[in-house]
């Protein structure tokens, strides 16, 4: 089992909304991430940073200074192999980084599942 743990890739999930947060890292978790859980974008930098995350689904609107759409700027700059999700109930007014993927709330798990287990 240690050896199995010592392969799982790790996920950071950013959203403001505890039940949306906690059903996409159960799902993760389940295809076998070890999932960070963040509320904000501050609290997501600095998890990206420590961690090095293969893959960031992010809200974009969040609490705190920093949206979504610049976190995953932000991932993608410490790390461009990162794949990076945004979801949202609302399309973005701007283009996204090159590389991100939009996904329109309600995300179904068979569609996230799909994009995050490449």
């Amino acid at each position: 089992m240690g050896y199995a743990k010592m392969l799982r890739q790790v996920a950071i999930v950013v959203e403001d909304d505890p039940i949306q947060r906690d059903m996409i890292a159960l799902l993760l978790e389940e295809s076998h991430f070890d999932v960070i859980q963040c509320e904000d974008a501050e609290t997501a930098a600095l998890a990206v940073k420590m961690r090095h995350p293969a893959l960031v689904i992010t809200d974009i609107g969040l609490t705190g200074k920093m949206n979504g759409i610049e976190l995953a700027q932000y991932a993608l700059d410490c790390d461009r192999k990162v794949r990076v999700m945004v979801i949202s109930g609302q399309r973005p007014s701007g283009a996204l980084p090159d590389g991100v993927k939009f996904f329109e709330k309600p995300i179904y798990p068979v569609t996230l599942l799909r994009e995050a287990v490449q």
